[in-house]
């Protein structure tokens, strides 16, 4: 591995690392046939394309299956507290601005207990990765209903079915002002390493949803738009720039109706000119926004990147305030500083 200097996690230098360099000795631990292994896959081919060095990558997850994420990349990592992932991402990024730094997480974990966390995280603009791996299920806990459910869903913990609306991840994402926000799904391994290289070259708070089947407990829970043999019907990759269109004979499109988007079929007059044209930098994300609350069957289901926009990060304002500090009142002196002021000694 060659030498080189790195800023926030992104280097300059030349570092010769390859996929198997990120792949540790201990025995991956998910059920066969886990979408788990398809993302971390895809992470570890992802990683030597930054140019990082190895011992720049911070992995941080909470509680649940996806959390051993950590154990399975050969950099430095942090298996923590549940749903607290985020608050540990900070405080990692906060100290150390030039690490890249990754949040692993579930729907479960991120979206429940760890919804302040996560909420919190997003709005700073902390420089860091989060990916959560959503299976609409709790998984590590045998199969009861998650934050991403679907209202009706029958499980142990809703054997009724559930009564809860379910949480949008990237709508929560969205409303919190997140700069990069995207979604990928866990067998298009192809359109998942692309999504995963986006968020890791973004400077500020990527966020990327990646659904992903729990074989075990919620089989099949994407299966009706993400199999091969509907998934161009059912999905629409977004891509800046372009007018969104969609379907095996690219015949269909989405067009912005007043305040209201909907399905088109081309022909008829209707040309690729009346689509909406997808504008993923766009400072307002009211459009990204309406994209993410698409559905199927009424909709096509949006993958690919839904917003990324620049704003300076909560680390870069941080450090600011620190280096200001310096300039102004000198370096800082811990002893002096507890020894300062009214003090009192205890016989």
């Amino acid at each position: 591995m060659s030498e080189n200097g790195s800023q926030n996690g992104k280097t300059t230098g030349l570092v010769e690392l390859k996929r198997q360099d990120f792949v540790t000795d201990q025995e991956v631990r998910w059920c066969p046939g886990c979408g788990d292994y398809a993302i971390l896959a895809q992470t570890q081919k992802t990683l030597p394309d930054l140019k990082i060095p190895r011992e720049n990558f911070v992995f941080v997850s909470g509680i649940g299956c996806s959390s051993r994420f950590p154990y399975y990349v050969n950099s430095y990592g942090f298996h923590s507290i549940h749903g607290r992932a985020p608050a540990v991402a900070t405080g990692i990024k906060a100290a150390r601005p030039e690490l890249s730094v990754w949040v692993i997480t579930g729907d479960g974990d991120a979206l429940s207990i760890g919804g302040n966390h996560f909420m919190h995280a997003i709005r700073r603009n902390l420089d860091v990765n989060i990916i959560l791996f959503n299976n609409r299920i709790y998984g590590l806990t045998k199969g009861q209903y998650s934050p991403t459910s679907e209202f009706g869903k029958k499980t142990k913990s809703t054997p009724q079915g559930s009564i809860d609306y379910p949480i949008n991840p990237l709508c929560v994402a969205l409303a919190n002002e997140a700069t990069f926000v995207a979604r990928s799904i866990d067998i298009d391994v192809k359109h998942l390493s692309t999504v995963l290289t986006e968020a890791a070259h973004h400077k500020g708070v990527s966020f990327v949803e990646v659904f992903q089947n729990c074989n075990i407990f919620n089989d099949g829970a994407f299966k009706h738009f993400t199999e091969r043999e509907h998934r161009e019907d059912r999905t629409i990759n977004l891509e800046h720039g372009k007018p969104m269109i969609f379907g095996k004979d690219r015949n269909k499109g989405i067009r912005l109706k007043g305040l209201k988007l909907e399905v088109v079929e081309l022909g008829n007059g209707i040309t690729e000119s009346d689509l909406l044209v997808h504008d993923a930098h766009s400072s307002d994300p009211c459009l990204a926004y309406m994209l993410a609350r698409m559905e199927y069957p009424e909709f096509p289901v949006p993958v690919g990147v839904f917003h990324a926009v620049g704003k300076p990060t909560y680390d870069e304002l941080l450090e600011a305030q620190v280096q200001d500090s310096i300039s102004r009142m000198g370096a800082g002196n811990l002893e002096k500083l507890l020894n300062s002021g009214d003090t009192w000694i205890v016989e």
